[in-house]
Parts: C-alpha cells; sequence; structure tokens
C-alpha cells in the first residue's frame, strides 16, 4: 500500500514511516521544510513538500495514495491563542484529507488522545471530549469517524499524555524541559495523578494494524502502561538530572495546567484483544533512565 502520512519525520512519525516501510508498504510523506524533506527521504520516504495549512498539498498527497495516516499538529501551547490556532489547523486538514478521501473506501487513519473520564480508567469506548481548551480536536476527529459512512474506512488511533522513546518525548518530556529550565524537578499537586504511556515503537506497530485491519468508525488505545504517578515519573527525572523533586504550582505549566493536574489512565484491552497488538519495547519509567545529566 501507498500510505500518504503527515507528520511523518516527528517522533512518532518516524516510528511509523519504518513500520510502515518495514512491513512492505510505500510512504509518501509531508515535509514542511527542506531539512524534513531530507529526513524523510533518509528514512527510505518520498518526500511532498508543505505543511497542514496547504490544503491543495494535502489534496495532491491524498490523489497519490492509497490510505492516510495523519500524525502532524503544531506543538506551541505557549497561550490558549497559539493552542486554538494549531487546532483550527489541524481541523481543516482533517475535514480537507477527509473529503478527498469520501467514496473511495480507502483507509484515513488519525491520531487522537485517550479521553480523560473522571473517576476511572478511560477505554475505546469512551467518547473523547469536544469541550475544553483543546475540544476541537476532539471534534474534529469524531467528524474523522464518521466519515464511515461516507465510504471512507476512518479508524482513530488514541495516544496516551507520553509517547516516548531514548527518555524524550510528551508529557514526560515536558517535565523534563521544565526541570532543565528550572532547576527543580517538579509534579502538579501531590503528583498522585497517573498519566498513561507508550513507546514510539509499540504506538507505530498500532497505527500500521489499524491501517490494514481496523473497521471503520473504529477507535483504539495505543496505551502500554495504563498510568504511572507522575511523581514517580519526576522521581526519575529528577535523580537522572540530579534536581530535587517536589510539588510545584500549576501555573508552572502554562495553558496545560489543568490537564497536567488532571487523574487519567486509561486501558488497551480492547485494542490488543481485537488488533493482536502487544507492546514490547521498555515502560515509560524504564526509557526515562535513558535521560542524560
Amino acid at each position: 500500500m501507498r500510505v500518504f502520512v503527515t507528520g511523518g519525520t516527528g517522533l512518532i512519525g518516524s516510528a511509523v514511516v519504518a513500520e510502515l516501510l518495514g512491513n512492505g508498504h510505500t510512504v509518501l510523506a509531508l515535509a514542511r521544510s527542506d531539512a524534513s524533506a531530507l529526513v524523510a527521504k533518509a528514512a527510505g520516504a518520498e518526500p511532498l513538500l508543505g505543511g497542514l495549512a496547504d490544503l491543495d498539498i494535502l489534496r495532491a498527497g491524498v490523489a497519490r495514495a492509497d490510505g492516510v495516516i495523519h500524525l502532524a499538529f503544531t506543538h506551541d501551547f505557549s497561550s490558549p491563542e497559539a493552542i486554538a490556532r494549531a487546532v483550527a489547523e489541524e481541523g481543516a486538514a482533517l475535514a480537507t484529507l477527509g473529503e478527498e478521501l469520501a467514496g473511495s473506501d480507502r483507509p484515513f487513519v488519525a491520531a487522537s488522545g485517550t479521553p480523560y473520564v473522571p473517576g476511572r480508567v478511560s477505554t475505546e469506548a469512551d467518547s473523547v471530549p469536544t469541550d475544553g481548551p483543546v475540544g476541537g480536536r476532539g471534534r474534529a476527529i469524531t467528524a474523522v469517524l464518521g466519515l464511515a459512512s461516507r465510504g471512507v474506512r476512518s479508524t482513530a488511533v488514541r495516544l496516551p499524555r507520553t509517547v516516548h522513546n531514548q527518555g524524550t518525548g510528551g508529557f514526560a518530556g515536558f517535565l523534563t524541559d521544565i526541570a532543565r529550565r528550572t532547576g527543580v524537578s517538579g509534579y502538579p499537586g501531590d503528583g498522585a495523578q497517573r498519566w498513561p504511556a507508550v513507546h514510539a515503537l509499540d504506538a507505530a506497530a498500532l497505527f500500521r494494524l489499524a491501517l490494514e485491519l481496523a473497521p471503520a468508525g473504529s477507535s483504539w488505545h495505543a496505551v502500554a502502561d495504563e498510568g504511572d504517578q507522575v511523581r514517580d515519573i519526576a522521581a526519575v527525572i529528577g535523580r537522572r538530572l540530579g534536581l530535587p523533586v517536589e510539588s510545584v504550582p500549576p501555573e508552572t505549566y502554562g495553558p496545560l495546567g489543568p490537564i497536567f493536574a488532571n487523574d487519567q489512565p486509561s486501558s488497551s484491552t480492547h485494542t490488543r484483544q481485537a488488533l493482536g497488538w502487544e507492546p514490547t519495547h521498555p515502560s515509560l519509567l524504564e526509557d526515562l533512565e535513558n535521560i542524560q545529566p
């Protein structure tokens, strides 16, 4: 299968591209810069220069593909306005990709996030939130799944708060970056809240399985670790960096403060049973041992 991949040179995307190529597929990778194009080409993919805002380029990519995997997102969390712009950009891109795929019966796998369900572990049967700081992403992915009624084998792979590789990535990566900058490995509140996680290479395997096997309108959880307490994550970061570990104010995390404070464990039981997905790579706490002082 020839697969058009957006975000194919990031931490997750590069793993997905390698997974696809290693399993007999070819890849057309959206590349927003010449440097990204070189990375994509070196990985064995054909680069297509353009960004998420270049809707005509997205249409051209779909026209040349047997299926689409969407991973790209502008990770600017500096302000509520920046987050809103990134969410709007992605929503327009997803709508464009969906319109081009309508009626073709081709697969469309879009990255989403595991939902927050107060008081319990979330499952694949739970709906993603459509309000709050990133509610627009929930509305956009709901529309993608709705394409099942328009002749698209659309599915969502829901990623946990930390997708990691070699000690970097996701919310845990933000904690590490903040710790380096402030000299404290912090956690919000009492740190008892739980964050799910998955290794990027395991997530990549699930994206491929969804592309190949998942029925239209389905959602899947790329969750290996159901939920590590944030204070345990911070403790490893602090030990690796030689920094004190302590509670810090929610505003330390800017607009993401309320999300960081939530207890948000998640399950992948259905995903493992239905698609035969089984994570094999290091857990988050094990992988964080790769952080360099």
